[in-house]
């Protein structure tokens, strides 16, 4: 019988992994918002709603690089200093949804219903897995899952607006791609966290996506 212990996930290392990301968001949102800081009359067309958004998420993505950076150097006391921060920036990300989504609100009430439901979505899976990672934020292997869960939501807004920009054509499709490689990055996950002795936190995600 074989009883090779089980190879440890490196949590700690994960920044790394949000280089794509960052790229996705770059790429997904530089037509529509970071473009147009090159042209005045464009950029004093953003509203509020919209820079106040970009900044909370964007706080929220360097809050997810720079803790597993600070628990790799085992600057524990300042990763738990930074992360009560989470505690205020949790909720106005959800504030800043809420608000932009208002702003954009149609008069007469057309597509509200599908255009409120994928940021609802995210906000749902983004408390679930912030819930979790703040009730087992003494427990590391569980707490450091339920961030890197928290970012996930981050990669469909992003992607699918990148894939609409290079894939005009495929219209709808795009997003339902994008839905696909969600899917697969959780199922990837899941095969990864198979043989670890922890809670499986990345299937209860899945079934939140599904």
């Amino acid at each position: 019988m074989n009883n090779q212990a089980v190879k440890k996930i490196r949590f700690e290392k994960s920044a790394i992994f949000y280089v794509p990301l960052i790229i996705f968001i770059l790429g997904g949102f530089w037509r529509g918002y970071f473009s147009r800081f090159f042209n005045w009359e464009q950029f004093s067309k953003i509203t509020f709603y919209t820079h106040f958004h970009f900044l909370m998420v964007s706080l929220w993505v360097v809050l997810l690089i720079i803790q597993p950076i600070l628990i790799r150097q085992k600057k524990v006391a300042i990763h738990k200093k930074l992360g009560r921060i989470s505690y205020i920036l949790m909720p106005l990300i959800f504030v800043s949804v809420l608000l932009l989504f208002h702003s954009r609100h149609k008069p007469n009430g057309e597509g509200v219903d599908l255009d409120f439901f994928i940021p609802l979505k995210d906000l749902i899976i983004m408390g679930i897995a912030y819930f979790i990672a703040i009730k087992y934020r003494k427990r590391f292997d569980i707490h450091a899952r339920a961030m890197i869960a928290t970012g996930i939501p981050f990669i469909e807004p992003a992607l699918s607006r990148l894939m609409s920009h290079n894939f005009p054509t495929l219209g709808l499709t795009n997003y339902f791609i994008t839905c696909g490689v969600m899917h697969l990055l959780l199922i990837v996950l899941i095969i990864l966290e198979r043989k670890q002795k922890v809670p499986d936190g990345f299937s209860l995600l899945f079934g939140v996506f599904i």
